[in-house]
């Protein structure tokens, strides 16, 4: 199966939710549509599988224009952010239900359901009903039910959002592990770019109803090609700084020295925007050619494992990732580290000039 989006518009009460929309699905890919809430994820996997009809444009599959095609005549499942299973069926049927509208042989259902149940971990609830279940248990029945169908489109909506952060982690992995042994189209949707990295494959980043950058999914986290693209596929938001290089010399924010060397020798005099992930701020020095950068904290905050760190120096802020857990009084000032090797440079409409090199910047 071969899926395509030509020029694909959705305008909905006079609002805009998809602007001209050109992709390209290959059979067997795994891709991951990321972007913030409102960005236009759910309304492209809505017209993907059918269930709304572009204002503007085709969608083709093998060839043909299928655009105004019922979902119930396309092979497709999705998989939504809701447990949505019927409350009254046990897990079995629950399951089966799409299969027993397609009428296959008893035997054949039976075999399919209890195969999928197993791939989930199910095959101990099949008797059990919705109402018994635990979250993860509940949405793993809707992914079961969704897979069970074999279909050619599979779409999944932010399917883990609703779980805690144990169920995510052990589903996250289950579900690749899935994806690679089908011959299905994959198209997942998310907010967070840890979880587009984890599931690899392509990614298709999107802003307001638009596409952004298309690419292999660890090729557009490396090279983002605006500085837009670099926030979104970045948690927190990636640091942006103004700055200035003039005379061979380069200044970082208000005044802190970078060193015009590796991928930042070849920089033009002229006005630039340095950024870098919060991630690539130490606590301590941890490689020859770091940078000192003193500011204030403004706020700690420590999320399970991780401290972030927000920090003012004159006119610029940034925000720190650290792992572990590290108090900080409001205030009180903070000296972090940056290597130059770590900075993304853009120019003032937010176009990259120049991004780290894969190697270095993985380290």
């Amino acid at each position: 199966m071969r899926l395509m989006l030509q020029n694909v518009s959705k305008v909905v009460g006079g609002e805009t939710h998809l602007r001209k929309i050109d992709l390209a699905f290959e059979e067997g890919s795994r891709n991951v549509l990321l972007g913030r809430t409102l960005s236009g994820k759910t309304s492209l996997l809505r017209v993907m599988a059918g269930l709304d009809r572009p204002t503007s444009g085709k969608i083709i599959i093998d060839g043909q224009d299928v655009t105004g095609v019922s979902v119930r005549k396309r092979s497709i499942a999705m998989v939504y952010q809701q447990f949505i299973n019927y409350p009254s069926l046990t897990v079995y049927n629950n399951i089966a239900s799409p299969l027993k509208i397609s009428g296959i042989p008893k035997k054949e259902l039976d075999r399919r359901v209890r195969e999928t149940a197993e791939m989930l971990h199910l095959e101990d609830m099949l008797d059990r009903i919705p109402a018994e279940l635990s979250g993860g248990q509940q949405q793993r029945t809707a992914i079961a039910r969704a897979l069970v169908k074999d279909a050619q489109l599979l779409l999944l909506d932010e399917p883990l959002v609703n779980l805690d952060y144990k169920l995510r982690e052990e589903l996250r992995v289950e579900l690749q592990e899935i994806f690679r042994k089908r011959s299905a189209i994959v198209v997942y949707t998310t907010t967070e770019p840890s979880e587009a990295l984890m599931l690899g494959g392509n990614v298709v980043v999107l802003d307001e109803g638009r596409i952004l950058q298309t690419g292999a999914t660890t090729g557009v986290y490396q090279c983002p090609e605006t500085l837009r693209v670099a926030e979104v596929f970045s948690d927190p938001p990636i640091n942006a700084l103004d700055s200035v290089v003039k005379d061979g010399e380069a200044v970082m924010g208000d005044d802190i020295p970078i060193p015009l060397t590796g991928h930042l020798a070849d920089l033009a005099s002229g006005a630039y925007r340095f950024a870098f992930r919060s991630n690539h701020l130490w606590l301590c020095s941890q490689r020859d050619g770091d940078i000192a950068i003193t500011g204030k904290v403004e706020l700690a905050e420590i999320n399970g494992s991780e401290t972030f760190i927000y920090v003012h120096r004159g006119k610029s802020a940034f925000v720190v990732q650290q792992d572990g857990v590290h108090p900080f009084s409001m205030g009180n000032n903070v000296t972090v580290f940056i290597n130059p090797m770590h900075l993304f440079v853009y120019d003032t409409a937010g176009r990259l000039v120049a991004a780290p090199p894969a190697a270095g910047y993985s380290s």
